[in-house]
């Protein structure tokens, strides 16, 4: 294991912690929510959000034992994943209806009959969606993105030796810190763009138990209980993408009916 302070102590590993925290939270509450679209009976997201949240436990023991190329690799696996969750579920929301009732491409890829687009297809294809216009607008009107797809592939890839070396924890000990910060601001800024897209067509993701729980017990829910917030999706809202990205929280709060504050 590493064993030098400054880099074992790194904020890197805290955020890891609060995403992958993040995932196991949602998983567990949104269950309750069938994915329309689907012959399951469970919402698919919960079991993608959880194998999200075990990359991010991955990531997090890799880079602990000094494997900095391999946790990049990691990461483009936690961001293709991020791409493959938002284009299931614009796919599914674009191509559901009465007559529709099982969306074929889909439900062929949960049975493993078909696969999806490769990753480029599904960027595509989320680009040109209306339904997130907005939120892709504010999320690449910088370079961050397709920088950071490229400096994935580089780790991935090996295009060059000095992706090699990083995975020498013996090497390079000066930089490890600098290097640390760069991952850092990659993770968090996956974890915005499929947060930002995720709350924007998915927005009663961030649903409060109560209203749930009341009827569950068979007691009238409190008026509009139905519109209020998680407090851990209200956490995650207020310290990562109102801190980071207050523009995309302002779309968010234009178009969901959600109480966020």
């Amino acid at each position: 294991m590493i064993t030098e302070k400054a880099y074992a102590e790194h904020h890197v590993f805290e955020q890891l912690a609060k995403y992958s925290q993040f995932y196991d939270d949602l998983a567990g509450s949104i269950i309750q929510f069938v994915s329309m679209g689907t012959g399951s009976v469970l919402n698919i997201d919960t079991y993608v959000f959880s194998s999200m949240q075990g990359t991010l436990e991955s990531i997090r023991e890799i880079l602990l034992r000094g494997r900095i190329n391999d946790a990049y690799t990691l990461l483009r696996k936690y961001y293709d994943a991020a791409i493959i969750n938002i284009y299931t579920n614009l796919y599914l929301d674009d191509h559901f209806s009465i007559e529709n009732f099982v969306v074929e491409k889909i439900d062929n890829w949960l049975n493993g009959k078909e696969q999806l687009p490769d990753i480029r297809g599904m960027n595509n294809y989320i680009q040109k969606s209306e339904k997130v216009f907005p939120s892709y607008r504010l999320l690449h009107r910088e370079k961050r993105y397709s920088e950071l797809g490229d400096c994935c592939n580089d780790h991935t890839h090996y295009n060059f030796y000095y992706n090699v070396l990083l995975n020498n924890h013996q090497m390079f000990s000066e930089k490890k810190i600098a290097i640390l910060n760069r991952f850092a601001k990659d993770l968090e800024n996956i974890y915005i763009l499929h947060l930002s897209y995720l709350f924007y067509i998915k927005d009663h993701y961030m649903m409060a138990s109560d209203y749930i729980d009341c009827l569950d017990c068979g007691i009238t829910p409190e008026p509009d209980s139905q519109y209020w917030v998680a407090p851990f999706v209200q956490e995650i809202f207020d310290t990562i993408i109102k801190k980071n990205r207050m523009d995309l929280a302002l779309e968010i709060k234009s178009k969901t009916a959600m109480q966020l504050a």
